[in-house]
């Protein structure tokens, strides 16, 4: 009799994205405390700051900072919308060489939570802070 064994699932409250940049960290962090690269990752307007600072974005999203390591990881609370629930992303910086290995989780999603469309627009800030001239 043949068994199938399956790798774990990936967690199913959270989306997780990653990518190496062609940046080094100092730059890809740099950047991402600079409003271009905080827009970058948030949207029009949103700003990151320091643990318990707030940030909005002009598409309605925002959040707090929930936890500041610079150069290593960034938490913060989202909300799609103001009746959104609350959820964290996280934004974890390792280098690799010259390189940066940036990896955005986005945790404590809800059943109803369109984890297609997170992941894609999670890809989509790594799309724009790859692309950025840093």
């Amino acid at each position: 009799m043949d068994t199938v064994s399956e790798a774990p699932a990936e967690k199913a409250d959270a989306v997780r994205v990653s990518r190496v940049l062609n940046h080094p960290v100092t730059s890809v962090w740099g950047a991402l405390m600079a409003p271009h690269g905080a827009e970058a990752l948030l949207g029009e307007g949103g700003e990151l700051g320091s643990k318990g600072e707030s940030w909005h974005a002009a598409d309605g999203t925002y959040g707090v900072t929930r936890s500041f390591h610079p150069m290593e990881q960034i938490r913060f609370s989202w909300h799609a919308d103001a009746d959104a629930p609350a959820t964290l992303v996280d934004v974890h910086l390792r280098p690799e060489g010259e390189q940066t290995d940036l990896e955005i989780v986005h945790d404590h999603l809800d059943e109803a939570a369109d984890r297609d469309w997170l992941a894609a627009h999670w890809e989509s800030a790594l799309d724009r802070l790859d692309s950025m001239s840093i």
